[in-house]
């Protein structure tokens, strides 16, 4: 119980305590405790794979301690079915892991909207936060200038700059394939990018970049918003309702806690990584029929994808909503029924 509250509750704990910290001590140097981004982070990268390992060592304690510790017979010789005594395990190990959750979580959401920053700075620039399409484009023709330096575009000769000379010497130019298939732009500094920009030519150049910027704009946040907190939290817990079901069967199948505890986490930091991201056409059922990455798939949007990579949902391996939730069913079911079939087949 101690390891799992260290993992669950005090790693968050420990480390947005020493980021607060920081801040207080040197605000310029160290940028604000909380905000959007330290909650993605903490959410897909922290407690989406620690809550799942914890999770899953519970419930290889819970299906296979009293067998090594010989009180199965004592257990069965109560008079109570063998069923019975196992399914009794799936609420008390689920009330203990979903405390724990819950708890590291609320630190994490506390801290994030309490300790978020007060301006929103997009590549560089402070931009007001929550602004409609026409406000950012209203916005930018206001501050061009700032705009057109350091905001990102993605140009191509179907979709070309609307004022060329505001970007630098020679326009757009070689970069990689944006979202678009286009290329990047290159930018110059403030003196040779105006050069031959009239302010007219400047602000229309502006209202281009808010516009094609705005889908990306749109997803930052100085703080969680409160749908997608209530959203990562009910995701969070059935990631770990998920690793407890599984390490509870998969225990009581084999007998031993160790071994289906390094079979979980090597499950889920190890082939669930490799099979997202890995292109593999003639085994690409046997990868969707992974629960990780159907758990994944699920995750509420504006979060990165919990195994690396860019921006939201940015995955590889691309499945129907219904192909995940038959999958992590499936999942719940087969290694609960192995768990209660070997409980009530193994010698007490």
């Amino acid at each position: 119980m101690a390891m799992l509250a260290a993992v669950t509750i005090g790693i968050p704990t420990v480390y947005l305590a020493i980021r607060l910290i920081l801040h207080a001590a040197s605000p310029g140097t160290y940028g604000p405790a909380g905000g959007f981004d330290v909650y993605v982070g903490m959410v897909a990268l922290v407690l989406y794979v620690f809550g799942f390992i914890v999770a899953a060592t519970l419930g290889a304690t819970a299906g296979s301690t009293d067998l090594s510790e010989g009180m199965l017979r004592h257990h069965v010789i109560t008079g109570r079915s063998r069923m019975a005594l196992y399914l009794a395990r799936i609420p008390a190990g689920l009330g203990i892991i979903w405390a724990m959750v819950a708890v590291g979580f609320a630190v994490v959401c506390s801290v994030c909207v309490f300790a978020a920053p007060t301006t929103l700075n997009y590549n560089g620039v402070n931009v007001p936060v929550g602004l409609s399409e026409p406000a950012l484009e209203q916005w930018a023709a206001s501050n061009a200038s700032a705009v057109v330096i350091n905001f990102p575009g993605d140009f191509s000769p179907a979709s070309p700059p609307v004022s060329p000379g505001c970007l630098g010497p020679g326009g757009p130019g070689p970069g990689s394939p944006g979202p678009g298939g286009g290329g990047s732009i290159v930018k110059k500094s403030s003196g040779q990018g105006q050069q031959s920009c009239t302010p007219a030519q400047l602000r229309a150049q502006a209202i281009q970049f808010a516009k094609q910027d705005y889908s990306d704009y749109r997803r930052i946040f100085l703080s969680p918003p409160v749908s997608l907190m209530i959203k990562t939290g009910l995701w969070l817990e059935l990631e770990a309702a998920i690793g407890f079901l599984v390490g509870l069967g998969l225990a009581s199948l084999v007998g031993r806690r160790t071994v289906a505890t390094v079979l979980l986490i090597i499950l889920e930091v190890i082939l669930t990584p490799i099979a997202a991201r890995a292109r593999l056409p003639h085994m690409i059922n046997l990868q969707r029929a992974i629960v990780g990455i159907a758990t994944a798939h699920v995750e509420p949007g504006n979060l990165p994808t919990p195994f690396g990579g860019g921006g939201p949902q940015d995955q590889f391996l691309h499945e129907t909503t219904t192909t995940a939730v038959c999958v992590i069913v499936a999942w719940i079911v087969v290694w609960t029924a192995l768990g209660a079939w070997r409980m009530m087949t193994r010698d007490a």
